[in-house]
C-alpha cells in the first residue's frame, strides 16, 4: 500500500510542468540520407529540427537491422538482456555457408521487460503508438494507451504504402480514408488528432515510419523532382513524404502552443540499404557492424533546454533514449530495471559531460546478403557474420566469432573502415579485447562456437567467387 501511493504521489507531483515527448523513428534510413548531410535529400523539416534543436554527429543505434534496434531502444538495454539479435530466424543464408552453428533468437521483447511508455505512466503520460512496432505482436502490451497501425509486423504490409490495406493493423483505416492515401497522411492525421484530445499533457508520442522501409513505392507528387539525378528517385519521394509527414506534426504543436514544452527527439533504427542509398564516407549499410549499418542521423529539439543549432561529438547510442526520455519527466529509473544507456539532458542542457564510456554491440547470428559485392562487407555471403564489436573515443574493434579474427579501426583516420590496423597496435587491441570480453561476462551474452554440420568450405569459396565475378 505504501507503494502505491508513493506511485500516485510522484505521479501528482510530476506531471506539472513536464515536457511532452514526440519521439519520430524512421525505418532504414541512413545518416547520409537527411537534407543536412546530403543535397541529394529534400527534408526541410528534418532540417527545421535540426535548425532549432542538437545535431549529435556520433549517433549509433543499437542494433543493424530493425527489430533488435527498436527492442534495445524500448528496453534501454543492449541485445544480450533481452535476446532479440535480429528479425526472425538467427541461421539467415545457406547453411553451407555458416561455419558455426549460431545463437537462437527471441522474436519479441519479454513482457516483463518494463518498456519506455509503461515508465512514463508514472508520471501521467498519455501514449500513442504509430506506424511500425515490430518490439512485440502489440504496443498496448508495452504501455502504450492508443495503438495506430502497429503490430509484429517489418514492413509496410497489407498493400503497401496506399490504402486500400487488405490486411494487418491499417486495414481499419481502408474505409475512412480515400484510395491512394498514403500511411504518413493517416499517421499525420491520427497524431494530430491525439494531440489535441491530450494538449493539457503530459504525452508521449512514438511517430515510427516505415518508410523508408521496401518494397519502395514511388510517391507521385514528388518523385518527378528527382529524375535524371543521381539519386533513386522513389527512394528520394519516399523521403520527403516522411517529412512532409513530420512537418504536419511539428506545425500543429506550434498551433496547439506545446511547441516550448515539447521535446522532439528524430532519427533511424539502423543503417540505410547501401545500394539504394551509398552512406559514404561510411562503410556498408543495413545489417553490417561498420559504421554505415549503425550511424543514424540524430536531432533533439527542446526549446528553452537545447541551444538552437548547435552540434554534439560525443558518441551516443539508442539505448540512451530510455533514461533521457525519464530524466526529461522527472522520473527515476523504474525499480529493479536494468538501464544500459545514460540520459543526454545534461548533454542537451549544456549542464555537464557525460563520463566517457565504450559503447558495445553483439550479433551472435548470420545476415545474409542483399546484393553481394555491393554490400560493401566481409564477403558478398553475407552482411554480418556472427560477431561483437565496440567503439571507445576513436577506436572501433571488432571480434569474429567464426575463426577469431580481430579488426581495429582508427575511426579519426580511417571513418570508412578500409584499413585494419590490429597488427601493428597490439596493445591497444589485447586492451579493447579484454573490454569486450569482460561486457559479455556482465551481460551474459551468448556465443555460438559449436561448428555447423552443413558447412561445406569448397561450396562457400565457390559461392563468393560466383558473387564476385557478378561485381
Amino acid at each position: 500500500m505504501k507503494r502505491m501511493f508513493s506511485v500516485f504521489l510522484l505521479a501528482a507531483i510530476t506531471c506539472v510542468g513536464q515536457p511532452n515527448i514526440v519521439y519520430f523513428n524512421a525505418d532504414d534510413l541512413g545518416v547520409m540520407d537527411v537534407g543536412f548531410n546530403s543535397e541529394r535529400y529534400h527534408t526541410p523539416n528534418i532540417d527545421r529540427l535540426r535548425a532549432e534543436g542538437m545535431l549529435f554527429t556520433e549517433a549509433y543505434a543499437p542494433a543493424a537491422n530493425c527489430a533488435p534496434s527498436r527492442v534495445c531502444v524500448f528496453s534501454g538495454q543492449y541485445g544480450p538482456r533481452h535476446g532479440v539479435y535480429t528479425v526472425g530466424n538467427s541461421d539467415r543464408g545457406s547453411a553451407k555457408h555458416r561455419k558455426i552453428v549460431p545463437v537462437e533468437n527471441r522474436l519479441f521483447l519479454p513482457p516483463h521487460n518494463l518498456a519506455i511508455p509503461q515508465a512514463l505512466k508514472a508520471a501521467g503520460y498519455r501514449s500513442i503508438h504509430l506506424g511500425k512496432w515490430h518490439v512485440s505482436k502489440d504496443p498496448l502490451e508495452q504501455g502504450f494507451d492508443v495503438n495506430i497501425g502497429g503490430g509484429k509486423e517489418g514492413g509496410p504490409s497489407g498493400g503497401g504504402y496506399f490504402s486500400p490495406f487488405q490486411s494487418g493493423p491499417m486495414q481499419p483505416f481502408s474505409d475512412l480514408y480515400p484510395k491512394g492515401t498514403h500511411r504518413v497522411d493517416i499517421f499525420a492525421d491520427q497524431a494530430i488528432r491525439f494531440m489535441r484530445e491530450n494538449k493539457e499533457g503530459p504525452f508521449f508520442l512514438h511517430m515510427a515510419y516505415y518508410s523508408v522501409h521496401s518494397k519502395l513505392e514511388a510517391v507521385p507528387e514528388f518523385i518527378e523532382k528527382y529524375r535524371g539525378k543521381e539519386v533513386d528517385a522513389v527512394y528520394a519521394s519516399m523521403i520527403e513524404k516522411m517529412d512532409q509527414g513530420i512537418g504536419r506534426i511539428l506545425d500543429e504543436l506550434e498551433a496547439l502552443g506545446l511547441k516550448e514544452n515539447t521535446l522532439v527527439l528524430f532519427c533511424s533504427d539502423n543503417g540505410g540499404i547501401c545500394k539504394t542509398s551509398s552512406q559514404q564516407p561510411f562503410r556498408a549499410g543495413k545489417g553490417s557492424y561498420f559504421e554505415g549499418g549503425t550511424r543514424e542521423p540524430l536531432v533533439v529539439r527542446w526549446p528553452g533546454k537545447v541551444k538552437p543549432n548547435s552540434t554534439c561529438q560525443v558518441p551516443v547510442i539508442g539505448i540512451d533514449f530510455y533514461p533521457t526520455f525519464l530524466d526529461a519527466a522527472g522520473l527515476p529509473a523504474p525499480e529493479g530495471k536494468q538501464l544500459d544507456g545514460v540520459s543526454l539532458v545534461p548533454l542537451l542542457t549544456g549542464a555537464a559531460p557525460i563520463p566517457e564510456r565504450t559503447l558495445f554491440w553483439h550479433f551472435p547470428v548470420y545476415l545474409q546478403k542483399y546484393s553481394g559485392v555491393d554490400d560493401e562487407s566481409h564477403d558478398p555471403l553475407f552482411r554480418t557474420r556472427p560477431g561483437s564489436s565496440l567503439r571507445q573515443g576513436k577506436w572501433k574493434l571488432h571480434e569474429y566469432f567464426e575463426d577469431g579474427r580481430i579488426e581495429l579501426y582508427d575511426l579519426e583516420a580511417d571513418v570508412g573502415e578500409r584499413k585494419n590496423i590490429a597488427a601493428s597496435h597490439p596493445e591497444k587491441v589485447a586492451e579493447l579485447h579484454r573490454l569486450l570480453k569482460e561486457w559479455r561476462n556482465e551481460t551474459n551474452a551468448p556465443e555460438p562456437t559449436g561448428p555447423n554440420p552443413g558447412y561445406d568450405a569448397k561450396a562457400e569459396a565457390a559461392a563468393i567467387q560466383k558473387e564476385r565475378k557478378k561485381a
